[in-house]
Order: structure tokens, then C-alpha cells, then sequence
């Protein structure tokens, strides 16, 4: 049975979507069980709505168990103040359970500073790791690429990134069964000559590295525009850049969604267009959605943490918890640190292997 921690008090819509998502998770994982993690009160009033009158959803909940927290991290608490004022908050407890044993792995919704600053201080990274990046999925021409860093660090050396890229590449293979991922350096242009000085040091190192035949193909740099072609799975940034990308790509779907669905309702022949449109608009939706790849692992820790997005519906949060289920069954903690441990940091550069 594997054991997952959810922190269910914290993002925008905190137990009233978290809850249902449990179940939903637990309903199609037999072998799945779950400690929620918050207010007591909330979460069994959430159980009795949900699994009332189905016999799925009493199964379900049998393999809950409710761990109490008194204390909720906001989105605008500072990392520093969530690990030294809130220690009994959710995500703090979610935590400790998984830094315990009493779980493989813990998923939240919540502040993305303050989930990298706790899981950094309780969980530590890996030997060879200085810090661990967030790793998500964004839809592409052929199915979704693989984008970190997201935010957990605004600045990453040559070194860092080269690391960023290894783990990024074992998520990809375990977890998302991709066999041979192709990697990219997100760069102003794919020239060789292009770039600041950080990437190019951190191409040069992730050339030698592919040139080992192991792990991963280095595809050289890549663009923005690349991320959406399907020409790579995996594509390597700082933080503060993967983050802005992130973002723009919400804004950009956002916008075009909105735009949509004022176009075919401006007029009843416009609302005529969107009737015979819709099979293909739902198709299209269908494959765009993003609940289908909510869930983004924080790789290099010592052990799974998933952040979920912070508005993520039942649905995607259900998604989310299976995904921190895969990463634990197929070992993902002990591949990245064989793959460190074989060469990851350069000789002379960076903190050496333990």
C-alpha cells in the first residue's frame, strides 16, 4: 500500500475541492492510501458529502485516516514565517509525516515559497543536490513537454542546471514513461554563439554529459516556441525564467479562451457556429486541459513532493496524487541519485558527491 500525505487545507479552494479529490484518487488507486491532512471538522463533513451512498466511495474512505492540523499557510505568508510561526500548519505536518516515515510522499496546493522552503529544512535535498527545481508538464504538437525549473529557484548556476536537466530527464523516463527524453537549454536563439555566458558554460556541460550516451539526448538550445513543437520532452531554465514562462502561457490560453467564447457569442449566427464547432472546440479543450497535467515534482529532494496548481479543482488535485504514487512505485528518489552519483557534478565545479 502506498502511503501519501495531502495537505488539504491549503490553496484556493483548500478542503472543498481537496477532499473530493481524495476519494477520486483513492477510487481509481486500490492500492492507494491517503492521510489528509488539516482541519478535522472540514475534512469529515467533506468525507460525508462525498462518499455518502456509494459503495466506491465508503471503500474510499476506509483508506483515509484524518491528521489533525490547527494551522493553514496563506499564499501570502513568506517562506521564513511559514517554517518558524507555523509549525503546525498543514503543509508543515504533511511534511513531517513523510520526514517520519508514516508517508512515501506528500502533495499540496499550496504556497510554492513557503512548500520549497519547509521541504528544503525538514527533507533535505539529495548529497549532490543544492537545491531541488519544480518540474511540471505543458501540452504540446504530440503530447506534453517537461519544464524546469518553475520557481523554486530564481537563480541556478552551470552546474545546477546540468543537474536540473539530469533529474528532469529520470522524471520524464520513470514517472512518465517517456524512454529516451530529449533535453533542450531554453536560450534567446539556438545559435551556438547566443546566450550569456551561465548558459553557455551549462550547454558545454550538458553536451559532455549526453556525450556519455547515458541517461538522456542533449538537442542543444531551444526557444520558447520549442516548448510546444514536440521536438523535446525536456527543456532546462532558471527559476525566475521557467516561472515567467509558466505564467505568460497561462495569460496567452487564458486570453485566447476568453476571446473564443466572446467571438461565438457575439450573434446568433456566431452562437450557430459555435453549435457545429463544438465537437472539435471539445477535442481541442479535451487536449489542452490542464487538470491533465496538474502536478509538478520537486526533484532532489529526499523525498516526493508534489506541488499541486493552487487553483486545481478535484480533478486535477486527484491527478496530482497520482502522480506522487507513480514517482514513489517506480523509485524515482533512488534513479536520481544513482544518476547523480554517476557524474553529475563536474569535476572541480560545484559541491563534489557524497
Amino acid at each position: 500500500m502506498t502511503v501519501i500525505a495531502l495537505d488539504v487545507m491549503s490553496g484556493d479552494l483548500g478542503a472543498q475541492e481537496c477532499v473530493p479529490a481524495a476519494l477520486l484518487a483513492l477510487a481509481s488507486d486500490p492500492d492507494l492510501r491517503l492521510l489528509l491532512v488539516g482541519d478535522p471538522a472540514a475534512i469529515e463533513a467533506g468525507l460525508a458529502r462525498t462518499s455518502a451512498g456509494t459503495s466506491a466511495g465508503i471503500s474510499a474512505r476506509n483508506r483515509c485516516e484524518i491528521v489533525p492540523a490547527a494551522e493553514i499557510i496563506t499564499m501570502e505568508d513568506s517562506p521564513r514565517e511559514a517554517i518558524r510561526r507555523k509549525k503546525h500548519s498543514s503543509m508543515r505536518v504533511a511534511i513531517d509525516l513523510v520526514h517520519a516515515g508514516r508517508a512515501a510522499a506528500m502533495v499540496s496546493a499550496g504556497n510554492t515559497g513557503a512548500l520549497t522552503a519547509i521541504a528544503h529544512f525538514v527533507l533535505k535535498c539529495l548529497p549532490q543536490v543544492e537545491r531541488a527545481p519544480i518540474m511540471s508538464a505543458v501540452p504540446n504538437e504530440r503530447g506534453h513537454t517537461h519544464l524546469l525549473d518553475l520557481g523554486a529557484n530564481v537563480r541556478a548556476t552551470p552546474v545546477q542546471l546540468l543537474q536540473f536537466a539530469l533529474m528532469g530527464a529520470i522524471v520524464a523516463r520513470d514517472v512518465h514513461d517517456i524512454a529516451r527524453p530529449r533535453v533542450g537549454l531554453l536560450n534567446i536563439g539556438v545559435e551556438e554563439t547566443k546566450g550569456h555566458d551561465l548558459v553557455q558554460e551549462a550547454h558545454a556541460l550538458l553536451r559532455a554529459r549526453a556525450g556519455d550516451g547515458v541517461e538522456f539526448d542533449y538537442v542543444g538550445f531551444v526557444e520558447g516556441g520549442d516548448i510546444f513543437g514536440g521536438e523535446v520532452d525536456v527543456v532546462v531554465t532558471d527559476g525566475f525564467t521557467g516561472n515567467v514562462a509558466l505564467k505568460t502561457m497561462e495569460g496567452v490560453a487564458g486570453l485566447i479562451s476568453r476571446r473564443l467564447r466572446r467571438e461565438f457569442t457575439a450573434s446568433l449566427l456566431s452562437k450557430l457556429t459555435a453549435l457545429l464547432a463544438r465537437p472539435v472546440l471539445s477535442r481541442v479543450s479535451a487536449s489542452l486541459d490542464p487538470r491533465a497535467f496538474n502536478g509538478a515534482v520537486m526533484v532532489g529532494l529526499k523525498h516526493i513532493v508534489v506541488k499541486s496548481h493552487g487553483s486545481a479543482d478535484r480533478v486535477a488535485m486527484a491527478r496530482a496524487v497520482a502522480i506522487a504514487a507513480t514517482a514513489v512505485r517506480r523509485r524515482l528518489i533512488e534513479h536520481v541519485t544513482v544518476a547523480l552519483d554517476n557524474g553529475a557534478t563536474p569535476q572541480g565545479q560545484g559541491d563534489p558527491p557524497a
